[in-house]
């Protein structure tokens, strides 16, 4: 019978013992608090307080990774840091199945303890009963496949940013561009939601009579995100206007819609839901506090999303490219037996990045969205999506891109422009 319990496992760093800062935080988040009270007997913590299931300890080191800490009361002389994994099992009938109050759990007041001065939620297994309330992502990589009609390769996409100013009308010609070229997928900035230069009812009528249009005369139909990212009331309106006109996704920014409204949206919603996870770096760019990807994805996908941004390889951000070839690897992993989540590889990818992306995951179950790589490409939007089809097709053959460009010009044109990248 699989464990009911939640298990998180954690990056610790102490002034303290890493023994005592382990029982603190596994107290802080369970029965525990910082003086006895009425009522908290024996028999309650037996039930209810959380354990310290294992500890490995890692180095010492002479300065915190955080302000803020204490050491023990009573010691003198130097204080030095000590590190460890740490894993804290948590009874599920303080919690049930009810992600927010999960994340309260896992991620709650353990960060602000006095006793620790590094923090980091590494990952977590969650107990099957959550499967019973949150029937996760509705589409994930095969409805999303169907949907788009493209198999077998990954589903190269862009991104349109009216959020510079552009109409509803001058995004809708630009998308029919794309779409005339070929593209499968097309997705709003995150910073485009339903603003007064461009709101949202015109801007998915004037993209989507674009997109109609094509698909009645061709057959293929462009999957295009639109930002829905509001009020919760607000959202559910936006997206049946996308649904009403004939759109195929939304998208909504994960971290600022928040855990409850996504779940509800994911209730509501007749289409795919495209998270976007921008803000990221406050959860993960700290070595010792937040949550690293691994932890992350498994709640999003319990809450129902579809696709899901990792990052890509030589980004712009600040992110390694061994820490998004975990985040693909990551989302590959079955939850609960399936709760396949797509991932979306974008930031300043170009075709130079697919062989590389292609041999450290070995799919082609992906995303990959490129925004300057296909808009700035010198021979144009049509000519960039181009690229980078060829050089995924180059990828999967296991062709050098130089060699693969010489006799498909967008590709070589590529190289020129975006050179100096690996593959």
């Amino acid at each position: 019978m699989p464990n009911q319990n939640i298990i998180a496992k954690y990056l610790l760093e102490t002034p303290q013992s890493v023994e005592r800062a382990a029982e603190v935080i596994a107290g802080e988040q369970s029965s525990g608090t910082f003086l006895p009270v009425p009522g908290e007997t024996e028999e309650l913590k037996a039930r209810s307080r959380a354990r310290v299931t294992n500890i490995s300890h890692l180095e010492t080191v002479d300065f915190p990774a955080l302000p803020g800490s204490r050491a023990a009361k009573g010691h003198t002389g130097a204080i030095q840091y000590h590190r460890a994994e740490i894993t804290i099992e948590f009874p599920i009938s303080n919690v049930g199945p009810n992600l927010p109050t999960l994340m309260a759990t896992v991620c709650g007041n353990l960060f602000e303890l006095s006793e620790v001065s590094g923090l980091k939620l590494l990952d977590i297994e969650i107990p099957p009963v959550f499967a019973e309330r949150y029937p996760g992502p509705q589409f994930g990589v095969l409805g999303t496949r169907k949907l788009t009609g493209v198999q077998e390769r990954p589903i190269i996409g862009t991104i349109v940013k009216p959020s510079v100013g552009l109409s509803p009308e001058q995004t809708g010609q630009l998308v029919r561009e794309l779409a005339e070229a070929g593209i499968d997928f097309v997705k709003d900035d995150e910073l485009m939601a339903d603003p007064p230069h461009s709101p949202l009812k015109e801007r998915v009528a004037a993209v989507m009579g674009e997109i109609n249009r094509l698909a009645d005369k061709t057959g293929k139909k462009v999957m295009y995100a639109v930002n829905i990212s509001d009020d919760i009331d607000a959202m559910l309106r936006h997206h049946d206007t996308v649904v009403q006109a004939g759109g195929t996704c939304v998208m909504v920014s994960l971290n600022h819609v928040g855990l409850a409204a996504v779940s509800h949206l994911r209730r509501h919603c007749k289409i795919p839901i495209h998270g976007h996870r921008n803000g990221w770096g406050l959860f993960a760019r700290h070595p010792l506090l937040g949550v690293e990807f691994a932890a992350y994805q498994k709640i999003w996908r319990l809450a129902g999303v579809d696709h899901l941004h990792v990052n890509g390889l030589q980004n712009k951000f600040w992110e390694p490219d061994a820490s998004v070839i975990r985040s693909i690897k990551a989302l590959q992993e079955p939850l609960f037996g399936g709760y396949h989540s797509m991932p979306v590889i974008s930031s300043g990818q170009t075709g130079g990045q697919a062989p590389e992306t292609f041999r450290l995951t070995g799919t082609t179950d992906v995303m990959y969205v490129a925004g300057g790589g296909i808009m700035a490409h010198p021979g144009g939007p049509a000519a960039g999506l181009r690229g980078i089809q060829q050089a995924w097709e180059a990828a999967v053959k296991g062709i050098a891109l130089s060699d693969y460009a010489k006799d498909h010009p967008e590709l070589q044109q590529t190289l020129e422009k975006f050179g100096g990248i690996r593959g």
